[in-house]
C-alpha cells in the first residue's frame, strides 16, 4: 500500500491491512527529542510493513534508532509524526488507556532481563496478563499451563525464579508474552543475559513458536542471533538502511 494511504480514513486503511494480513504498518514514522539546543531525530520517517507470521530482526549499531523503533511498535512511546497499525487499529493516536489494552492484548514482550517477579512461581508470573485482562481463575490457569508447556516448561511451573536457570526464566517470560495469544511477539535482546549453550536453546523456542503461526520481532545487535530470523531490518541514523529475507 502506498504512503499516500496516510492521507485516507483510517478505518479504511485498517480494514485493508486486515484484509492483506498485515500485522503492523508504520507510514512516515518519527520520533524527535530537543536536547537543549540540539534536535534528536531518534526514528526519521521509517515505513514497514510486518505481515502475520512474518519472523523478522531489526539490527543497528548503538544510536541507529533501534531501541526507540521498537518502543514505538510495543506501544511503549508515542511518535512525534507519522502513523502506526497494530492489526488494522490506528495506535499513533490512541490515548494511553487505550495503548496500555494494545499492550495487553496485542503484543507479547520478551526481555533480556526476564522481568518476572521473585516472589512468584512460573505459573504465577505467566498468569499476570490474564489478571489485567479480568479472565476468570479457571480459564487463567488453563491458558497459563498451556503457554508453560509450549516452551517446555510444565514440569517446573510451580517454581520460582531463583530456582531455575537463566535458559528456564526467559522461558517462562516467553510463555508469559504467549498467554494472551497476541498478534505480535516482541523480543528485546532476549539472549543478552544467556550463556552461548543457552542462547541457543531460547532461539530453537523462538522458531518452534515461528513454524506454529507466530509473528515474532526480534531486536538485537548480534549477527548470529538475528540469523535465526527470516528477514533482517538494518537500521542506521534513524532510517532503514537495508531491508532483506535471507529465508
Amino acid at each position: 500500500m502506498a504512503s499516500a494511504a496516510v492521507k485516507n480514513d483510517p478505518k479504511v486503511i485498517g480494514e485493508q491491512l486486515i484484509r492483506d494480513n498485515i500485522v503492523i504498518q508504520t507510514y512516515g514514522l518519527w520520533k524527535t527529542y530537543q536536547m537543549g539546543d540540539q534536535t534528536i531525530h531518534a526514528v526519521s520517517g521509517v515505513d514497514m510493513t510486518i505481515r502475520k507470521g512474518e519472523y523478522v530482526a531489526i539490527m543497528g549499531p548503538s544510536g541507529s534508532g533501534k531501541s526507540t523503533f521498537m518502543n514505538l511498535i510495543g506501544a511503549l512511546d508515542s511518535p512525534s509524526a507519522g502513523e502506526y497499525y497494530i492489526r488494522g487499529q490506528l495506535v499513533s493516536e490512541m490515548d494511553d488507556d487505550a495503548l496500555a489494552r494494545i499492550r495487553n492484548k496485542d503484543i507479547g514482550f520478551v526481555f533480556q532481563t526476564f522481568n518476572l517477579l521473585p516472589r512468584l512461581t512460573a505459573l504465577q508470573n505467566v498468569e499476570l496478563p490474564l489478571i489485567y485482562s479480568g479472565l476468570p481463575p479457571a480459564e487463567r490457569l488453563e491458558r497459563s499451563k498451556a503457554a508453560l508447556a509450549l516452551v517446555d516448561l510444565k514440569q517446573r511451573m510451580y517454581h520460582k525464579p531463583s530456582e531455575m536457570s537463566g535458559g528456564q526464566r526467559q522461558r517462562v517470560a516467553i510463555a508469559r508474552a504467549l498467554v494472551n495469544d497476541p498478534a505480535i511477539l516482541l523480543a528485546d535482546e532476549p539472549t543478552g543475559n544467556l550463556d552461548s549453550a543457552t542462547s541457543v536453546e531460547i532461539m530453537g523456542v523462538f522458531d518452534r513458536l515461528h513454524a506454529a503461526g507466530n509473528t515474532i520481532i526480534l531486536v538485537t545487535h548480534e549477527p548470529d542471533i538475528a540469523e535465526y530470523a527470516h528477514r533482517i531490518v538494518r537500521l542506521r541514523d534513524g532510517k532503514i538502511e537495508k531491508d532483506e529475507k535471507i529465508k
